[in-house]
């Protein structure tokens, strides 16, 4: 007969623990940097007015990257979407309704071409 404390009730329970930890961490360190005032610095506020567009950028790299441009069929519900997404949030300035459409509209022209 085994006891209650076996290898996997203690690896679930490290696991929880962990969880636990980290969870207390993330809501805790906020106030740990900011203190109660609740003002951040201005490092904090560049890296948020900065960080958006440059993740935006990279995921556009990354998305793009494998694009061959030897046949139309080949470039073109890419550059597509991307029209779409610009055009969308230029309009809208909805990030939501941009990426939708440009998902869309490449979907439709994946299937189509």
């Amino acid at each position: 007969m085994g006891t209650i404390f076996n290898e996997a009730f203690l690896s679930d329970l490290v696991i929880v623990l962990v969880a636990c930890a980290c969870t207390v961490l993330t809501r805790a360190l906020p106030f740990v940097l900011f203190g109660r005032s609740g003002s951040p610095g201005r490092g904090v506020l560049y890296l948020g007015r900065v960080l958006p567009p440059a993740v935006m950028a990279i995921l556009v790299v990354y998305c793009l990257r494998s694009t061959g441009f030897a046949a139309a069929a080949d470039f073109a519900p890419q550059l597509a979407a991307v029209a779409v997404v610009v055009l969308l949030h230029l309009w809208r300035r909805s990030t939501l309704l941009s990426i939708a459409g440009g998902t869309a509209v490449y979907m439709i022209l994946l299937r189509l071409l």
